[in-house]
């Protein structure tokens, strides 16, 4: 009785120690299946960058998505130094490791603060996370960068003299910068002007096309600035002065018969069709409007960092001028103003169906319909000056192609919102019109750009 009595507390003494030991062995299993990894975390740098400036901040992104994260360590090395940068450990939990599989630091490096010199330094990242592997170091990321850091903003030089300039017209800047810049270029007020190198043998001369806005108000902020790649910015003035300009004003009376001539060509551009043909005018005039605008600055949105263009531009032969640049128009429907636009170009007139050349050598950007423009033509000539070409009955180019002065890329008609067969030529420097009648001349365009080009080609000859 008493060996039966002792087999079976033996039985359960085995039962429990079974028990016991699995009560440790599941969780060692788990541990040892969640977190016995080799897989080593990861990590992207938002922006990718070989520069830190003054004040740079970065975008370090961490993952790992079996054990999670445990710790992020940055520093950067300058001079045999090693200055931290940012250090923590996460916190973990037995099992699982770090609940945490991703993590976004954000370190602004400030150079001069953290007593560190411009000059080339070693960026140091590295991971590690929760995995059990090397007795509990978890697998672990490095990686070393060089990077430069540059505190000082590029210094500019402006090398041309005289920028005398018309309200709604054009000129040219040319100036030097110390260094290799991520852009530079003009600000008018709210507006930039890129300039771009390569012209000179001299890569660290730019050149920039700008214009004076027809609308400009008040005094104008008008400087040369530029951006480096370790975000140092700096500006300089230079010597101008901008002729204002009042610009005509204009009457167009509208008429029935004209406006059911015209408003069925726009009638699949969103107009309602019961609207009054008051409505449907109103609707082309400011919405169509506004849209063809930007399908026009859209299109010189991608510049040629060339000079294409020579000598004066042409107009279209033997016209008269039927309205000029920044006029203002005035709408009036049955006895009443109903609307005011400006009109941002020359309207020339000849013979129906005329021949239209293209006014300097350039390369095609845009053959297209385009709301009130109609058929329309840009021609990119480069460094930012565009010729348009509206309202014809057809063009013969297509874009990409390349043509030259002279060469015939359509002919004049009535499409869009033009009451009678003619060109509406228009000019743009990037995103801003301009007045073309500056560009016709071919002394203007003497005084203004070729002479301010010669004298620095001679100037650097000579050095």
């Amino acid at each position: 009785m008493n060996n039966n009595k002792k087999s079976g507390l033996s039985h359960v003494s085995l039962l429990i120690i079974i028990f016991l030991g699995l009560l440790i062995i599941i969780p060692v299993f788990i541990v040892l299946f969640f977190r016995f990894e080799s897989e080593p975390p990861t990590f992207h740098i938002t922006p990718t960058l070989d520069t830190i400036g003054a004040d740079t901040t970065l975008s370090i992104t961490v993952r790992d998505q079996k054990s999670g994260i445990k710790r992020v360590w940055v520093a950067i090395l300058k001079d045999q130094k090693e200055t931290l940068l940012f250090d923590e450990t996460l916190p973990t939990a037995l099992f699982k490791g770090s609940c945490i599989h991703e993590k976004e630091v954000l370190i602004t490096i400030s150079p001069r603060e953290l007593g560190l010199s411009d000059g080339v330094a070693n960026l140091r990242i590295a991971v590690w996370d929760c995995a059990i592997k090397g007795i509990f170091k978890g697998n672990h990321t490095y990686t070393e960068q060089k990077i430069n850091i540059d505190t000082r903003p590029p210094s500019i030089e402006v090398l041309s003299r005289s920028h005398n300039m018309h309200q709604g017209g054009a000129a040219l800047v040319i100036y030097r910068v110390s260094e290799q810049v991520f852009e530079s270029g003009v600000r008018v007020g709210d507006r930039f002007f890129p300039g771009y190198p390569g012209y000179f043998s001299d890569k660290s001369i730019y050149m920039a096309f700008f214009a004076i806005p027809y609308d400009q108000r008040g005094n104008t902020d008008l400087f040369l600035t530029a951006l480096d790649y370790g975000n140092n910015r700096s500006k300089a003035g230079f010597q101008y002065y901008i002729n204002k300009k009042k610009f005509k004003s204009d009457t167009i009376r509208l008429s029935d018969n004209f406006l059911r001539w015209k408003m069925p060509e726009f009638e699949t551009s969103g107009i309602k069709q019961d609207a009054s043909l008051k409505e449907k005018f109103l609707y082309v005039n400011r919405t169509l409007r506004q849209q063809s605008s930007k399908t026009l600055v859209n299109a010189c949105s991608n510049v040629t960092p060339q000079m294409l263009w020579k000598g004066r531009f042409l107009r279209l032969p033997h016209s008269a001028q039927k309205a000029g640049f920044a006029d203002l128009r005035t709408y009036v429907y049955r006895n009443k103003v109903v609307d005011k636009q400006t009109h941002l170009g020359i309207d020339l007139a000849s013979t129906a169906h005329s021949p239209i050349p293209a006014s300097n050598h350039g390369k095609i950007v845009l053959a297209d319909d385009v709301g009130i423009y109609g058929k329309t033509v840009i021609i990119d000539h480069g460094f930012g000056l565009f010729t348009l070409y509206s309202h014809l009955s057809r063009s013969t180019v297509t874009p990409g192609q390349e043509v030259k002065k002279g060469e015939t890329i359509g002919y004049t008609g009535t499409t869009g919102m033009a009451g009678g067969d003619h060109l509406h030529y228009g000019m743009l420097i990037h995103n801003t019109f301009v007045n073309p009648l500056e560009w016709w001349d071919a002394t203007w365009i003497k005084h203004n750009i070729t002479e301010k080009i010669s004298m620095i080609t001679k100037g650097a000859n000579q050095r």
